[in-house]
C-alpha cells in the first residue's frame, strides 16, 4: 500500500496515544497491550502480518520486507502459549531500521527488550518459542487488541499504549491533536 509522507507520521508521533484516541472518538486504541521496551515513543507505518496462534514464519517475511519506518503489527490471535518474537528477531527489525514490533500475543527475553529501545509492545510474555509452519499473510486487515490496523495506516505508541490513525484521516486527526494540545 501507498506510504503516507514522512512528516506526517512524524507529527502524529509527537502527539500523546491519550490525544490521538480523544481526538477518534476514543476508538482506534489497542487494549490489552503493553511497552516491553524500556520506554519511549514510537511511530510509523503499518505493516500487518497475519498468523496462526504460536507461529512466526511470516514475521520472518516481514522484518525482511518491511520498509524503513515502518511498524510490523503482527496479528497472532492474542495467544500467550508460545511467544511470536524476542531478542534476536527484535534485534534484527532495529538493525532493518523497522520503527518497532506490536505482537497480539506473547514475546520472550523480556529482559533483554526491556534494556533496549526499540519498541516492542505485546499482550504477555513466556519462554516458549514459536512454530515456523505457517501460513499467514502480509499487508492484510487485522485486528489488534481490539484495534483494526489496515496496511499503511499510521501506529502510534507511547507509554500509555497504542493508537491506530487510519491513514485517510491522518491529516484531519493531527489537525484536532494539535489543537487538543492547546487546550
Amino acid at each position: 500500500p501507498a506510504r503516507p509522507p514522512a512528516a506526517l507520521v512524524a507529527a502524529l508521533g509527537e502527539r500523546a496515544a491519550a490525544h490521538l484516541s480523544d481526538c477518534m472518538g476514543r476508538i482506534h486504541s489497542a487494549t490489552g497491550l503493553k511497552p516491553m521496551h524500556r520506554g519511549g515513543r514510537m511511530a510509523g507505518t503499518a505493516y500487518t502480518v497475519k498468523v496462526p496462534p504460536g507461529d512466526n514464519l511470516m514475521v520472518h517475511k516481514a522484518i525482511d520486507a518491511a520498509a524503513p519506518g515502518d511498524v510490523i503489527v503482527v496479528d497472532a490471535g492474542g495467544v500467550l502459549e508460545q511467544a511470536i518474537i524476542g531478542e534476536i528477531m527484535s534485534s534484527w527489525a532495529a538493525k532493518r531500521g523497522v520503527a518497532g514490533m506490536v505482537i497480539d500475543g506473547a514475546v520472550r527475553d523480556a529482559a533483554a527488550l526491556a534494556r533496549n529501545a526499540f519498541p516492542v509492545y505485546a499482550k504477555g510474555v513466556t519462554p516458549r518459542g514459536p512454530y515456523k509452519n505457517g501460513p499467514g499473510e502480509v499487508n492484510c486487515p487485522v485486528a489488534i487488541g481490539g484495534m483494526v490496523v489496515m496496511p499503511g495506516d499510521i501506529v502510534v505508541g507511547d507509554e500509555d499504549g497504542l493508537v491506530c490513525v487510519p491513514k485517510a484521516d491522518a491529516e484531519e486527526i493531527l489537525a484536532l491533536a494539535l489543537a487538543q494540545a492547546q487546550k
